[in-house]
């Protein structure tokens, strides 16, 4: 990290939400005046806390100490403050499964079911505060249950995504020491059945994980009224989950996040960026078994009392408007998903959403990786038909809650950037020397400590000192970003896929931005390649809209457009046409399998691929 991250990409679109939203927004203006540690003591005051905090922060760099005192429970929070209210009766959580089947929970309902497991968990398993607990199920209502029965009995819970491989499970479980699995006995996926026991059953197989019971949850009969059960008391700072991240040594990283912190952040995150009503039928699209469904699922909303969508299925099943038809059907007025969707939406072609009535829609949002400012737009214009504000939100597993986005009745929107940090929320782009940048690219950090901000890592504090502290004396998100003259970010992605072209440190956001820009274009992803001259030479690989062939003379004008857009210094040397993109489950693109591909490498782990089958043929056509 010689030096900065170039700005090449200019984006000067802006859009401003309508007078109306602006007017009835929850957060129409922030003090900034406001002491830091005042206004997140403000939001944490708003959980039912048995016991009250006394200290607000206790800081000793990099371990942070929210409300320490305190004593709350986040099933609480999310269930029993609302049995006392007018959403008692109200639907906590509607449920579509793949084949259209429809469940639906009202809070007092959901409350009983969560009550129920609380209690088998406890009284027939023997599960106490502080044990682990492994989840590992398709996106059913009883994954929402499971989690919620968890933290409320006190137990750890971690979410490992039903799409991994057993051997995947097998590491995670090891590393958590889970004794109880959560399962279900199968899930499916374009009308599929995936055998989601039996992974379970081949994880534990070789008895090596402390594995003592597997639970199939969604076969349990469970009877009883359990409306009397007790909250488990937990310290602000007890663990309240951990969820597994990649690791740069292949090793996955146990994210730990504790109770009041992160519970504080969720809710009060939701209902400013999110915007939510009591009225709101609100869609996180994403799976419980990442950071954004544990957060924008379950925690986030249903602490604020919000009716919750749930689906279990895919985009493209059984047409390629299934999501349309879902908004459609349940007046869902809030959605939020990823930009790898919203770009496969571009791709199918406009008159699919077009077909929909689409008129519940209030509000857009985009998680996961930078949006790239044409899907922006499409998604604005098509999917938001011009009226919608779309909070763009950059936050990861490790920091627990959304850190930089725009609120929406207040900020301009700016396509392809993030926005600004939250109010309570300090960022800076820096030099790699430390030095701030006032206006350009560099390197994202947070400057201060924040509630929701993991606790370390799994049994491996080293490890968590070394990843996000060593580089700063503050928090090092390892992404680039940008920062224009009115303090907005746009992120340029993992500072690990920057690319370094004859001495120019370019972030393959710009580029990708560049190239989907192109007529024709849905998505694109680009690779750095060994260049005895450059040092790198830009690969890019291109999936095209439908109706459009790639060739020599399309590659060429592609080429010439980059040129033009963003200068002749971040034109690719080769485009590789491509049905699709390397991808996980959750719509990220694995960019170092494209790495593997130009360095001639063998092919690393796919299992986390949607579409493990894509890598041959991208191999084929890049050695072509």
């Amino acid at each position: 990290m010689s030096q900065n991250i170039e700005t090449l990409l200019i984006e000067n679109r802006q859009f401003e939400p309508s007078d109306i939203f602006k007017k009835l927004a929850n957060v129409t203006s922030i003090d900034l005046d406001k002491d830091r540690l005042e206004f997140w003591a403000e939001q944490a005051k708003k959980l039912h806390w048995f016991k009250p905090f006394e200290t607000v922060l206790e800081w000793n760099r990099p371990y942070a100490k929210w409300f320490q005192e305190g004593q709350l429970n986040a099933a609480y929070n999310c269930l029993d403050v609302h049995l006392v209210t007018h959403r008692k009766d109200k639907k906590a959580l509607i449920w579509e499964g793949e084949f259209g089947d429809v469940r639906t929970f009202t809070y007092e309902e959901l409350h009983q079911e969560v009550c129920r497991l609380a209690t088998y968990l406890q009284n027939e398993l023997g599960v106490k505060k502080g044990d682990r607990v492994t989840l590992y199920m398709p996106m059913i209502p009883e994954l929402v249950i499971g989690v919620l029965a968890c933290a409320r009995i006190g137990a750890i819970h971690s979410v490992v995504f039903g799409g991994f491989s057993a051997s995947s499970l097998r590491d995670r479980l090891q590393d958590s020491k889970s004794e109880v699995v959560l399962t279900a006995s199968a899930g499916t996926r374009r009308g599929k059945p995936l055998p989601i026991n039996d992974v379970v059953e081949e994880a534990v197989s070789q008895h090596d994980t402390h594995v003592k019971h597997i639970v199939v949850v969604d076969t349990l009969k469970l009877e009883g009224n359990f409306s009397s059960h007790q909250a488990e008391p937990m310290m602000s700072e007890d663990p309240l989950f951990i969820l597994y991240t990649s690791g740069t040594t292949g090793k996955p990283k146990g994210i730990v996040h504790t109770t009041g912190g992160y519970l504080t952040h969720a809710k009060y995150s939701t209902h400013a960026v999110f915007d939510l009503k009591d009225s709101d039928v609100y869609w996180c699209t994403a799976d419980v078994g990442w950071i954004t469904g544990h957060t924008y699922l379950i925690y986030g909303p249903l602490s604020n009392g919000a009716t919750c969508m749930m689906f279990e299925g895919t985009p493209d099943y059984p047409e390629q408007d299934r999501f349309w038809d879902v908004i459609e059907k349940h007046k869902v007025s809030i959605f939020y998903t990823a930009p790898t969707a919203i770009r496969s939406f571009m791709k199918w072609g406009d008159e699919l959403p077009a077909r929909h009535d689409l008129s519940s829609l209030r509000l857009l949002g985009s998680v996961g990786e930078p949006i790239n400012p044409e899907a922006w737009i499409w998604y604005y214009e098509q999917i938001g038909k011009n009226r919608c504000p779309i909070v763009d939100t950059w936050w990861q597993t490790e920091t627990g809650g959304i850190m930089i986005t725009t609120l929406p009745g207040i900020h301009l929107m700016r396509p392809g950037h993030a926005g600004l940090p939250l109010p309570g929320i300090t960022a800076s782009v820096l030099m790699p020397d430390g030095t701030p940048v006032t206006q350009g690219g560099g390197l994202l950090s947070l400057m201060e400590p924040w509630p929701s901000m993991l606790r370390g890592i799994w049994g491996d504090n080293k490890r968590y000192e070394e990843v996000y502290w060593k580089t700063f004396s503050t928090y090092f998100a390892g992404d680039g970003a940008t920062i224009d003259a009115d303090g907005y970010y746009m992120i340029l992605g993992r500072v690990d896929d920057v690319l370094n072209v004859a001495g120019h440190r370019i972030g393959t956001m710009e580029v990708e931005s560049s190239l989907v820009d192109f007529q024709g274009v849905s998505e694109a992803a680009v690779v750095g390649m060994p260049d005895d001259i450059k040092g790198q030479a830009i690969i890019a690989f291109v999936t095209l809209k439908d109706g459009y062939l790639g060739n020599v003379a399309l590659e060429k004008e592609m080429i010439s457009h980059v040129s033009k857009m963003i200068g002749a210094i971040a034109k690719p040397k080769r485009i590789i046409f491509t049905p699709d993109l390397p991808k996980t489950r959750s719509g990220k693109i694995m960019r170092r399998l494209l790495k593997d591909v130009v360095e001639g490498k063998p092919i690393g782990d796919v299992t986390t691929l949607g579409n493990p089958d894509v890598m041959t043929l991208i191999q084929e056509r890049f050695l072509s």
